[in-house]
């Protein structure tokens, strides 16, 4: 999620050589490709950018969401695109934010990139904020953000009350 910083290779420091076991080889195993990766590992489900979803969303894998959704997201990894625009909030253990979010945001670890604009509260064990990101709310560090998410409910509804002296 965040850039690594590497050295130069000729900066690095060369462990001694040892010689290899029989029958070791020092090529590299090929990289996996989608044919050869494990089952497990699901693509991600994506929201296009013509797709407007008015509820709240729920996954146990990758979301990319490019659309936009007025509803509350919760999901294992949550990116919101450039394009998108959530109105809700975002419960997930690894969140990258591109695009607009009006609403709280709940993750183990969360980005917020050069082009975002979060309007309200981050909780988080981890945060990184590029430059050039917008961010009004409050940043509350946790060692579990996640747990603390209760489901929110809506006040009760006030009633007015009518009484005899503003009846007559």
């Amino acid at each position: 999620m965040l850039s690594n910083f590497k050295r130069n290779e000729a900066e690095m420091p060369k462990p001694p050589a040892q010689p290899l076991p029989p029958g070791h080889s020092t090529t590299p195993p090929p990289p996996q490709t989608a044919a050869t990766r494990p089952a497990t590992q699901m693509p991600p489900s994506v929201i296009g950018p013509d797709l407007t979803i008015h509820g709240n969303l729920s996954s146990e894998g990758q979301v990319q969401i490019d659309g936009n959704v007025e509803g509350d997201i919760h999901g294992t990894h949550i990116i919101v695109g450039e394009r998108a625009h959530i109105t809700g909030g975002i419960i997930a253990e690894e969140v990258v934010v591109r695009g607009h979010v009006m609403g709280s945001v709940r993750g183990k670890r969360v980005m917020l990139q050069a082009q975002s604009h979060v309007e309200g509260d981050i909780y988080h064990k981890a945060l990184a904020i590029e430059q050039g990101a917008f961010f009004e709310g409050k940043s509350r560090r946790s060692e579990d953000p996640i747990s603390g998410a209760a489901p929110t409910e809506k006040p009760p509804m006030l009633v007015p009350v009518v009484t005899d002296e503003a009846a007559s």
